[in-house]
């Protein structure tokens, strides 16, 4: 068993992988800052546009300082209910149907109360 341990190594604390022959991509730095007056900086490839907006630590939206970002802010939809998404399935009529056959069951004493 001894035989097959690895001595002198730190399991996932040390990359054996050297960076000789990797070509970075170019890079800067976009600042932001919150209503709050927290500001931090955003890493983004030379090439990728900055959005306008980025959620910041505390969780509230940050601008981005030098401007010339991208807005992606989208409106909100509105909530969907159940009732909503049960009227995508089924219209009034169907729905009235199903309720009638309900009703005469529990009258006719075929539903049960579910235990727990």
């Amino acid at each position: 068993m001894a035989e097959r341990s690895l001595r002198g190594m730190k399991l996932g604390a040390h990359s054996l992988e050297t960076d000789v022959g990797v070509a970075f991509a170019d890079r800067r730095e976009e600042k932001y800052e919150c209503k709050d007056g927290h500001t931090f900086h955003i890493t983004f490839a030379e090439d990728a546009e900055a959005p306008q907006f980025w959620e910041c630590k505390c969780g509230m939206e940050a601008e981005l300082v030098r401007g010339g970002g991208v807005d992606d802010s989208k409106p909100a939809k509105p909530q969907r209910t159940h009732w909503d998404m049960l009227l995508e399935r089924r219209n009034l009529d169907e729905l009235q149907v199903l309720l009638d056959e309900r009703l005469e069951l529990l009258r006719a004493g075929k539903l049960h109360k579910r235990r727990h």
